[in-house]
């Protein structure tokens, strides 16, 4: 089975001495490797090219997270496409092979997800994120596990994600146009193909972010972009809106086991960013397009 691993990139620099290092030392070495490059004006290119990728560069404003991932695979020639982000590093030498062994457990896993870890540094709420989206224990999901999960049965991650290359012709591919959370999409298409999800917790990359308020409004501004306009995914899986009070009580209680009750507030603080920004998405056809590339995260999706 051949595998390709492919990379959209733009200013990696930050990443790439452990990014490299980690990929160079891979039990499984991919049979391709493509890195699309969005225009980065640091030595990412120069880097990717020295470790033996084959880079290609786009237009900033042609990059799309469904459509240029699209594209992609059509550049390669492999049975199983792994996707990363430039930020996600793998954290032991078996990362690329246990997700690439996930996948083909079993011939009706369309895709597997790996586990992403807390990046070093990272604070209580953040390192809290990664532990309830990705937890200890793998599980394959099927569409019967709507009514337990809900809408996290689609859920996916294509920062660290394998697909069944036949699996994803058979759903058309990441969508062309989309302001993200292709990842997701496509999974919830492959559910109701009666493929099969596989999270894999043993395939590890760091991977996590520290939001600003203000980021946390813009980017729930697009996720409420995205389910407003995607709302065969609420039909079939369920709303967000009971994974969502989920969460937060999760995270009250992982500021009360560390101590930092007093964070409380900025929970709080950060639920009311988020909700507005989802609502705002949801209302986002009666927005300007002008106001809305200044809102949102993907500036190049209103254009």
């Amino acid at each position: 089975m051949r595998t390709a691993l492919i990379l959209p990139v733009r200013n990696a620099g930050p990443y790439l001495d452990r990014l490299l290092a980690a990929l160079a030392e891979q039990t499984l070495q991919p049979d391709e490797w493509l890195v699309i490059d969005s225009q980065s004006t640091d030595d990412t290119v120069q880097r990717f090219r020295a470790a033996g990728a084959k880079l290609v560069t786009i237009s900033a404003s042609q990059f799309n997270h469904g459509g240029t991932r699209e594209w992609a695979r059509h550049q390669v020639h492999a049975d199983v496409l792994i996707y990363m982000t430039q930020d996600a590093i793998p954290a032991n030498r078996y990362a690329l092979q246990n997700l690439r062994d996930a996948i083909l457990s079993d011939d009706a896993i369309a895709v597997a997800y790996g586990r992403q870890l807390p990046r070093q540094g990272a604070g209580v709420l953040e390192s809290h994120a990664r532990c309830f989206n990705y937890p200890a224990q793998s599980r394959t999901k099927h569409l019967g596990d709507a009514a337990e999960l809900g809408i996290k049965t689609c859920f996916s991650s294509d920062s660290f994600a394998a697909y069944r290359a036949v699996a994803l012709e058979s759903v058309g591919g990441f969508p062309q146009h989309i302001i993200g959370t292709e990842d997701a999409y496509v999974a919830g298409k492959m559910l109701l193909n009666h493929w099969l999800l596989r999270y894999e917790a043993s395939a590890e990359v760091y991977h996590s972010h520290h939001y600003t308020v203000l980021q946390e409004f813009r980017r729930y501004f697009d996720i409420g972009v995205f389910y407003g306009k995607e709302s065969w995914i609420a039909e079939h899986f369920g709303k967000a809106s009971g994974e969502g009070k989920r969460f937060v009580l999760s995270e009250l209680e992982a500021l009360a086991k560390s101590g930092e009750y007093w964070r409380a507030i900025e929970v709080m603080v950060r639920v009311v960013f988020k909700l507005a920004g989802y609502r705002t998405g949801h209302l986002e056809k009666y927005l300007p397009c002008s106001l809305k590339r200044h809102i949102g995260m993907f500036a190049g999706y209103w254009k």
